[in-house]
């Protein structure tokens, strides 16, 4: 399909928030071109589990975001579930030692009073939930809200719902430039000819710092390199989302060093998917199999049966990280035209239709269900300025 001349939005990013991106604004009447530089969900969308977590945050701006997301999976978009597979599985995580529960302990009670759905566990009560659970585990805490979707199946089908909308997508259409007139931004230059726009909107993943430079502007997002591995077949084994408390503290670091945590979870298909790892290496595609085997022996200390399990497979991919945890979204005042919706990290399938209805709601002059200002591109201007001082 030829590029259009002229789109009221051009959506730089055909993975799940350039989707849900498009699906929104779309659906609120806006004329939508999606461009991406490879394929549909081709980068991190392609790379994950498709997490839809409210058990990982702590009270505050992403959890409020995360809630805002349940609500839109869960609520106008429930119809679609089949098509991504949307499964309200629950998180159990699962404390090994007696401090830590105490610290789970203390996260639940600040996240039941922010409306999250939590209930502590005790020891015995563990093997209700994960009846192959490792013995000796000191508690943990149920998170009944916290659920799965296939992300690649949630990429496209909310792209093909938004060219049911009217919507065109043209992937392997890499954006060289921006169109301005002075500061504003008015469409972009791709490798397939120009689109004129009244707003582009930035949903470029771990490629949104390259693409908010193009329009000489700066968002620190960064590659967050991480593995997961696939085992063989093994239906209703492990029935939950299942990890270990320190999992918390690690999407929380913002140390550069390789970290890992175990992370154990079943998929519709019967593979039990083994994560997690974090590490800022660049877009070093290379396989470490110390990662793997640090990865696997965490497993296994939760579910020993894994021991005795045949991985088939392994992947990775980097997750679009921002110093402080929390993504960029919202219109940029430093070149007006242009949006940004990217830096979600490992978050980013279940914030992506939050995040796509508040960038429609932003693009039509609504107002946002959520105030933008937490998320707002220019906010890491005062550090850096602060930083040269």
């Amino acid at each position: 399909m030829d590029l259009p001349r002229f789109a009221d939005v051009v959506v730089i990013g055909a993975g799940a928030v350039g989707a849900a991106c498009a699906y929104f604004a779309a659906q609120a009447g806006l004329g939508v071109a999606v461009v991406d530089r490879s394929s549909i969900a081709g980068g991190t969308s392609s790379a994950c589990e498709g997490n839809i977590l409210l058990s990982d945050k702590e009270a505050g701006p992403e959890l409020a975001l995360a809630q805002y997301s349940q609500g839109l999976w869960r609520g106008e978009l429930a119809e679609f579930g089949h098509l991504w597979e949307f499964e309200s599985k629950g998180g159990l995580v699962v404390s090994a030692r007696p401090g830590t529960q105490a610290n789970l302990t203390l996260l639940a009670a600040r996240q039941r009073d922010a409306g999250i759905d939590v209930e502590l566990v005790d020891t015995a009560g563990l093997t209700d939930y994960e009846p192959h659970l490792a013995s000796g585990m000191a508690g943990g805490a149920f998170y009944a809200q916290d659920a799965q979707v296939q992300p690649m199946l949630a990429a496209a089908h909310l792209l093909r719902l938004a060219r049911g909308l009217g919507a065109t997508v043209h992937t392997n259409t890499r954006v060289t430039a921006f169109l301005r007139h002075g500061d504003h931004v008015t469409g972009v230059v791709t490798s397939k000819g120009t689109i004129a726009a009244a707003a582009v909107v930035n949903a470029a993943g771990t490629w949104g710092a390259a693409l908010a430079g193009l329009a000489h502007v700066s968002v620190p997002v960064l590659p967050r390199k991480g593995y997961v591995m696939v085992t063989e077949p093994l239906p209703e084994l492990v029935r939950h989302k299942v990890y270990a408390a320190e999992y918390v503290d690690n999407v929380a670091s913002s140390d550069a060093g390789l970290q890992t945590s175990p992370v154990v979870e079943g998929t519709r298909g019967g593979t039990i998917l083994i994560g997690s790892s974090r590490e800022r290496i660049g877009f070093d595609k290379s396989v470490n199999p110390l990662v793997l085997a640090e990865m696997a022996g965490k497993a296994i200390a939760l579910f020993p049966f894994l021991a005795d399990v045949l991985a088939l497979r392994s992947y990775s991919g980097f997750r679009p990280y921002c110093p402080d945890h929390l993504p960029v979204i919202g219109p940029d005042p430093r070149a007006p035209g242009l949006w940004h919706a990217c830096g979600h990290e490992g978050a980013g399938i279940g914030l992506s239709v939050g995040t796509g209805a508040l960038i429609a709601a932003s693009l039509t002059g609504s107002a946002p269900a959520l105030d933008l200002v937490p998320f707002a591109p220019e906010r890491f201007d005062s550090l850096r300025q602060e930083a040269h001082a």
